[in-house]
């Protein structure tokens, strides 16, 4: 992993925060650059600092062959050896240490990772040497070495407060109350989360600061502090809700269900559980599903309704997580094998008794050779099965591959499946659009969900071919709005005109769709917003991922898209100054936006 994971843990699942890790480059993991490096590798014409930021460069970027990668790593270490160079040593103990965690070899990964915090010493270097330390932390949590874990943490620490890392540091202390918490050290895991929730208040952070409020209230709720839990949950549901991060809210609804049903206050219960279950339909949060139906069904069976709670415990099973265990299969294919050679083993045993004096040579040979076909048998069942269970499991990675590109960009999809994680990343300028259909409400109530759902259809499929045409990237959608943005995940300069060209053309394809034949029912009309500025971007989940941005400027983007007219697209003076010498703008004047008091707009002509 290339930085610490923000973990917030509840009931068995984790959100994870990626952040800018000075040790690598500011690019996402991409197999393509690898392919590329190789070839200047293969030239062997590099002087030596050139080498080492190589050698750097491709054992990150090296993702479908993990031996390569590691082999890379290892050249690194031995050329900085050589040169007596500190820093690039520790950045290949480091990528070593990475890539056989991602193996499962974490005895190995340990050892890196000890080596790479050595050498990070030697370089003095300290946020590498932090970042260092708290991998080692990662790992031994991993291996369920508590007390090491806990150790360790607090030196990465105690390190990175000396730094003006202040993400790096908050994580850190996230993830060491979360060990404290698994502990019921609870006293130490809510210093650790208190001190973390000022740090991502002081970064801007909301999501960090509301997983660890929502840390604190579970931890109050296990003290039996229940008012004081629901307090601190309500204020991290409230927080998520701006985020949009709909499965978090979801498991936290469930959770305050639990609290009400320990106080007896079953119908209090059943509303949150009712909650819980309604969102997670909503967005289609199938392991949520199960778990609030099974809470529903707990609750409706103390309730005397056996009607209703087998209701809920059917859904539970429909939705639980089917995904089979192939090592346990594999296990007990091996256990009938191995049961049915010790059984020929045993028969032949008793003939070979019987008539030990009189065949003595032959029998010996005849067994031989009945075990040796036992054992092709064996062998050959074994491998049937593991070629079968391989075709299952390369279909399962081909599937999940195509639906993590559906929703994420190639090099961010990339990076996750290498590390488990992502890094954030900042974009001092990129141009962010929304947009939304006017009167919206008063079509939905009007038109059949069927028909409300295929007309939006229509016109987001088409803004989806307009914005891949320019090479932008979708962001999301949240009913009638649709937000994409320019400049990311690679930086450009001329981000803002592509944006201008992209929104010229959703405005046209709107106003042509208003005379389809097909859609006459709803002739709707757009409102537009673009604002550029600095953003960051990264990646929130691990159950449901979502690749999103955050920054002041996506707040003044959608008050752009409110402040907008039907069939304009309104721009801010920042768009305005980048794109000025390409489109012909009208100056509305300087106009009251919420929360930004007086902000100068332009209307653009077509």
């Amino acid at each position: 992993m290339n930085a610490n994971a923000l973990k917030y843990c509840s009931r068995g699942f984790l959100f994870f925060f990626f952040l800018v890790c000075p040790i690598f480059s500011l690019f996402s993991q991409n197999q393509k650059v690898a392919d590329s490096l190789l070839l200047i590798y293969k030239r062997n014409n590099l002087s030596t600092p050139e080498k080492l930021e190589l050698l750097r460069n491709l054992s990150f970027n090296e993702v479908t062959n993990l031996e390569q990668s590691l082999k890379y790593a290892d050249e690194l270490i031995a050329l900085a050896k050589s040169e007596k160079n500190y820093l690039y040593l520790s950045r290949g103990y480091y990528q070593k240490g990475n890539k056989n965690r991602v193996a499962g070899n974490l005895k190995q990964a340990l050892a890196a990772f000890f080596k790479s915090r050595e050498a990070a010493q030697k370089a003095q270097h300290p946020i590498l040497e932090g970042l260092s330390i708290s991998a080692i932390a990662d790992v031994y949590s991993v291996m369920g070495n508590s007390a090491n874990a806990e150790s360790y943490y607090n030196q990465a620490a105690q390190i990175l407060r000396k730094t003006d890392d202040t993400i790096s540091l908050a994580t850190t202390l996230l993830n060491a109350g979360e060990e404290y918490t698994k502990n019921n050290k609870f006293k130490a895991a809510l210093e650790r989360f208190k001190e973390a929730g000022i740090l991502f208040k002081k970064a801007k952070y909301a999501s960090g600061e509301a997983y660890t409020l929502g840390n604190m209230g579970m931890i109050f709720a296990k003290q039996g502090k229940d008012n004081l839990a629901l307090e601190y949950i309500k204020q991290s549901i409230a927080m998520l809700e701006e985020q949009e991060d709909y499965y978090a809210i979801s498991d936290y609804l469930t959770y305050m269900s639990d609290i009400y049903l320990k106080k007896n206050e079953i119908p209090k219960a059943l509303e949150f559980a009712k909650r819980s279950l309604e969102l997670a339909q909503k967005h289609q949060l199938k392991d949520q599903i199960s778990n609030s139906n099974l809470k529903l069904s707990e609750l409706f069976e103390k309730s005397g309704k056996l009607s209703a709670s087998y209701h809920h415990y059917k859904n539970y099973i429909l939705y639980r997580d089917s995904v089979t265990n192939l090592k346990t299969v594999q296990q007990m294919a091996d256990l009938r094998t191995n049961y049915e050679i010790s059984q020929k083993q045993t028969e032949v045993d008793l003939l070979h008794e019987q008539k030990r004096n009189q065949q003595l040579i032959a029998g010996s040979t005849t067994l031989a050779t009945f075990l040796i076909v036992l054992l092709a048998i064996g062998l050959y069942r074994r491998y049937r099965f593991i070629k079968k269970t391989n075709l299952i499991i390369e279909a399962e990675k081909q599937r999940s591959d195509t639906l993590l590109l559906n929703i994420l960009p190639e090099e961010t999809a990339h990076e996750l499946k290498q590390n488990g994680k992502v890094q954030a990343k900042k974009f001092d300028s990129v141009s962010v659009l929304f947009t939304d259909f006017k009167d919206f409400t008063q079509y939905a109530e009007n038109l059949t969900p069927e028909k409300l759902v295929e007309s939006v259809d229509y016109y987001f499929s088409k803004f989806d071919e307009i914005i891949e045409k320019y090479n932008l990237e979708k962001i999301k959608t949240v009913g009638d709005s649709y937000m994409c943005a320019a400049g990311l995940p690679f930086p450009t300069s001329d981000h803002a005109n592509k944006m201008l060209l992209a929104a010229q053309e959703i405005a046209a394809f709107v106003k042509k769709a208003q005379t389809t034949e097909l859609f006459l029912h709803t002739p709707y009309q757009i409102r537009i917003g673009i604002h550029s500025g600095p953003v960051v971007a990264g990646v929130v989940g691990t159950k449901k991922f979502a690749y999103d941005i955050w920054g002041d400027t996506v707040n003044i983007a959608s008050r752009m898209e409110s402040n907008s007219e039907p069939g304009r697209i309104n721009i801010s003076e920042n768009t305005y100054q980048l794109i000025k010498e390409h489109f012909h703008c009208t100056f509305r004047g300087e106009i009251e936006v919420k929360n930004k008091g007086m902000m100068k707009m332009y209307f653009v002509d077509a």
